[in-house]
């Protein structure tokens, strides 16, 4: 079942919990719009890295923002409720 809730993350290339919440989203058909921060460089990575400190400090990846709601890390039942699923 698909969401139509606005999913946007943060995550790394390298994070396993990352590679299983894009693999849920993916199986899922969940819209997803996210950003591996570690493949980023110079000015654009910084400025991501901005973004993720308003968003959430302190926080480990993935952060997932739903709709206004800010995830940390990937745990299944918790999205799951979020977005209707």
């Amino acid at each position: 079942m698909a969401t139509s809730k606005k999913v946007k993350a943060y995550t790394l290339s390298t994070c396993p919990y990352c590679r299983a919440f894009k693999m849920f989203c993916k199986e899922e058909r969940v819209q997803l719009d996210y950003t591996d921060v570690d493949l980023l460089k110079g000015d654009k990575k910084k400025e991501v890295l901005n973004e993720v400190d308003r968003v959430c400090p302190d926080c480990g990846y993935p952060i997932i923002i739903v709709d206004s709601e800010v995830i940390e890390g990937f745990n299944e039942d918790k999205l799951r409720k979020v977005l209707g699923l």
